[in-house]
């Protein structure tokens, strides 16, 4: 794995030192750190305060706000908008889910990464750390890798979605997948900012601004291109990682979580009076509603059609990977209504319910939580900018999997890349301990 790595970061750095040396780049770089300086010594931005004036006495609030339960609170919040209710057998089903998730993300991580000590001078019982020069390189490549394949989406389309709706569904998968690269581009260069802020390479009041500046371009970019859950998965990166950066206020975490919800319905709603669903009449609070109705009614008959051991027994997650007939949303439309070219989103429990039923929940959330656990318990032992990103994305993605479900191709493989760092960590942190 880790001559994997190697040839990753030798190609993302010499890529690297090419496109910093174009005219180009040091010409948006030159123009873009003048506008820094102008802002960061404005009067203007001065008067903003820097800290919070009122300080919350709370450790839940101050430091395990957005720790793995937030996805069981997140879960509930969106039962709760459904307007319609649930079968018995599904409540069932969601308790099973909601009590392995907590199981394994509270309970399984004490038993593991025990004997990792930051400050150990001798260097024994550290965790696996990182080149810094080494991460920026690869979020500044696959950030760059984004913006061109958003300008031939511009270009192949021959115009902007958000303006024309129409033209959403004439993007191509896979000229749109390398846009979405920009999500982990910026978490990684964000959690860079924070290494550099922790060396005191960087204020705070710069962190901050880089923050809003690129978070705010890749919002334009899936913005334009029609997308509304990537929006809300970069603003929720920037908290996340603000947060655990400490470069982002409590009142700041709760004003960017209500933008970004008001954000999401303002887009859901102006999307559905130009498809013409809704009418200028109705309450846009309805869109969320009627989604989150539609999904569990959605579940509610995949809870039915699967049982306790399920119907596909894999082959459901197994159509993430490119080149399957129906993609993982597809089968569901199919299975639920037996139609083609249907894509319906499961929620984050439908997709083990699909392979393994109630027993798959079961595993599955225990999984899922146990990942996030783990690496939630070496993000506080650490407080390392990796680890920081890392837990950043897998949250991330996990909050948006309560609608959407953990199903896209390279959704699983951030997933599949977190669990082998913590795995990797964990069998140091043994071999460690046995060298002592």
């Amino acid at each position: 794995m880790s001559y994997v790595y190697s040839i990753i970061v030798t190609i993302c750095r010499k890529l690297e030192t090419v496109i910093k040396k174009s005219l180009f780049f040091n010409i948006i770089r030159t123009i873009f750190l003048f506008f820094e300086n102008l802002l960061l010594n404005s009067y203007i931005l001065k008067l903003y305060p820097q800290k919070e004036k009122i300080k919350i006495k709370s450790k839940i609030l101050n430091e395990d706000l957005l720790s793995p339960p937030v996805v069981i609170l997140v879960f509930s919040l969106f039962l709760i908008c459904g307007i319609s209710a649930v079968t018995s057998s599904l409540v069932i089903t969601i308790i099973i889910g909601f009590v392995s998730f907590l199981l394994g993300a509270l309970i399984l991580p004490k038993f593991f990464l025990n004997n990792i000590d930051p400050e150990d001078k001798n260097g024994k019982n550290k965790f696996i750390s990182f080149k810094t020069e080494d991460i920026y390189a690869i979020g500044f490549v696959l950030f760059i890798v984004a913006v061109i394949f958003f300008c031939i989406n511009i270009g192949y389309v021959k115009g902007i979605p958000l303006l024309k709706p129409s033209l959403r569904y004439q993007l191509k998968a896979a000229l749109t997948m390398p846009v979405f690269l920009i999500i982990p581009a910026i978490a990684i260069i964000e959690s860079v900012y924070i290494k550099y802020y922790q060396e005191n390479k960087l204020t705070r009041r710069a962190v901050r601004f880089r923050f809003l500046i690129i978070t705010g371009i890749g919002i334009v970019i899936l913005l334009f291109l029609a997308y509304r859950t990537p929006i809300l998965a970069l603003i929720l990166l920037m908290i996340i990682i603000g947060y655990y950066g400490k470069v982002i206020s409590l009142i700041e975490i709760i004003t960017l979580g209500l933008i970004g919800v008001i954000g999401i319905i303002g887009i859901g709603y102006m999307r559905s009076l130009n498809e013409m669903m809704i009418s200028k009449s109705t309450n846009p609070f309805y869109t969320l509603q009627y989604r989150a109705d539609f999904t569990m009614h959605v579940l509610d008959k995949i809870n039915f059609l699967s049982g306790d051991f399920g119907i596909m027994h894999g082959g459901f997650i197994l159509k993430a990977l490119p080149g399957s007939d129906y993609g993982p949303r597809m089968m569901v439309g199919y299975l639920i209504s037996w139609r083609d070219g249907v894509t319906i989103t499961p929620t984050l429990i439908g997709g083990m319910l699909i392979d393994f039923g109630k027993l798959g929940v079961a595993a599955g959330m225990g999984l899922l939580g146990f990942i996030l656990g783990i690496g939630y318990k070496l993000l506080k032992i650490s407080q390392d900018y990796v680890y920081i990103g890392i837990y950043a994305i897998l949250l991330t993605y996990t909050i948006l999997g309560v609608e959407t479900g953990i199903l896209d191709v390279q959704v699983l493989f951030y997933f599949a890349v977190g669990a082998i760092i913590y795995i990797a960590n964990m069998v140091y942190s043994v071999k460690s301990n046995n060298q002592i």
